[in-house]
């Protein structure tokens, strides 16, 4: 499986550490996604930056319908793949890395949600807001595509 990762803080008095973290995600401005690999030096960083965004485990179909909205890719062939669909099933699997990419743009860049953030966006989600991993993001998330 991979994660949705979603920037929902901003890009003042963030620390040094955090940008460098962010930046190393293709997160670099709010309500930029992205999605990233189950793997153990990922999952330290989106606890480094638990701070700043959130995650949550992502399947094919949200991942084509991500994709075929705000994914800007002018050949799918030349990435190697015959249609989104097998792009997408190759990103939820952790199959390819979206970064890793070539000609193809590593982060989606989103809306605000449709109706307002439901929950807080300054704490974490087991305190009754909406960063760190976060169960109820493909909700939030479809209505920011």
């Amino acid at each position: 499986m991979a994660y949705l990762v979603i920037r929902l803080r901003g890009t003042i008095n963030v620390p040094y550490w955090a940008r460098h973290t962010l930046a190393l995600l293709n997160l670099e401005r709010r309500f930029n996604a992205t999605i990233v690999p189950e793997r153990e030096p990922y999952i330290g960083m989106l606890r480094t930056v638990k701070d700043y965004v959130a995650w949550c485990k992502v399947d094919a179909a949200f991942v084509k319908q991500l994709l075929e909205k705000r994914g800007k890719y002018d050949d799918i062939s030349r990435l190697g793949f015959s249609s989104i669909d097998d792009l997408a099933e190759a990103l939820a699997n952790d199959n390819v890395v979206l970064s890793r990419l070539e000609s193809a743009r590593p982060w989606f860049a989103l809306a605000p949600p449709k109706g307002g953030f439901k929950r807080s966006s300054k704490h974490m989600y087991s305190d009754g807001g909406i960063l760190g991993e976060n169960k109820e993001l493909l909700e939030l998330a479809s209505r920011m595509i």
